[in-house]
């Protein structure tokens, strides 16, 4: 009987040990889980595009809109509220759901348009062209073009000469325009915008009118210039262009003239006389 009630004793002990022992473990656990709930990220309100935006269009409210942000890593340059980007104008052009960075936007009070995309010192001519010259199509915002000028009789060599006279050239916008033909109906024509320098600008503006301009894509990675000498008509069939010979007298040459006799005076026995030799 003894040993029976021994044994019921230590159960119960050994029993009441195990609870104390989990209720300990569970208050561990407690305490150790309130400081990660506590360092739970924040979250913040970030500004995207509700719709794609074309580069140079002024933002509107219902262009864009928020939402939240978990965690503290936040892209540098965020705009946070609406308020900070309605009127300003777009450098970049913007795909919907991307965040509106402070680097996309113009200056407050610039509005928006092609204005906005000059940089300081910097100038934006446009040039008319067709398919050919415009690369098919391909020439498009921000490329990078060379510009070939192509004369059809210049001084130097008389003949039809191509040479670059422009080169890594960015476009600033690839459009049309409308002009009228010789029957007075509109006729779309296509128009390349550059961003150059005014040295450029003049450049630019007066080739168009003496030669025919034609453009040529590069990869927009490939800023390196290269040198030519230009080429011309009579390179394409591997001949090159020589100056004229002078041409010689013909006139006859004539015979070195006889000299002249020479005449000397003799006096024999007192007489004179005159002898030729």
């Amino acid at each position: 009987m003894a040993r029976r009630n021994r044994a019921l004793i230590l159960l119960v002990f050994a029993l009441a040990s195990g609870v104390l022992a989990a209720l300990l473990a569970l208050r561990y656990l407690r305490q150790q889980s309130a400081p990660l709930a506590a360092a739970e990220p924040a979250r913040s309100s970030i500004v995207v595009a509700a719709r794609a935006l074309p580069v140079g269009s002024v933002i509107a409210e219902q262009d864009v809109k928020t939402l939240s942000w978990q965690g503290g890593a936040l892209p540098a340059g965020y705009i946070a509220t609406v308020a900070q980007v309605v009127g300003r104008g777009l450098l970049a052009p913007i795909e919907p759901n991307e965040p509106i960075m402070a680097g996309k936007l113009a200056a407050e009070g610039m509005g928006g348009g092609l204005n906005i995309m000059i940089d300081e010192g910097m100038r934006a001519i446009s040039i008319a062209v067709d398919q050919v010259v415009g690369v098919a199509g391909f020439v498009l915002p921000t490329s990078r073009v060379d510009v070939l000028l192509t004369l059809p009789n210049p001084q130097q060599t008389n003949e039809p000469t191509t040479r670059i006279i422009m080169q890594n050239v960015r476009t600033l916008a690839a459009g049309q325009t409308i002009q009228q033909d010789k029957e007075g109906k509109p006729l779309p024509v296509p128009v390349v915008t550059f961003l150059v320098t005014p040295e450029q600008a003049e450049t630019l503006a007066l080739a168009s009118q003496q030669g025919r301009i034609q453009l040529t894509l590069r990869n927009t990675l490939d800023t390196s210039a290269t040198r030519t000498s230009g080429t011309r008509v009579s390179a394409l069939m591997g001949q090159a262009v020589r100056a004229p010979s002078p041409r010689r007298s013909s006139r006859p040459r004539t015979a070195p003239e006889a000299s002249a006799p020479t005449t000397v005076e003799v006096y024999r026995g007192g007489v004179r006389s005159l002898e030729r030799f």
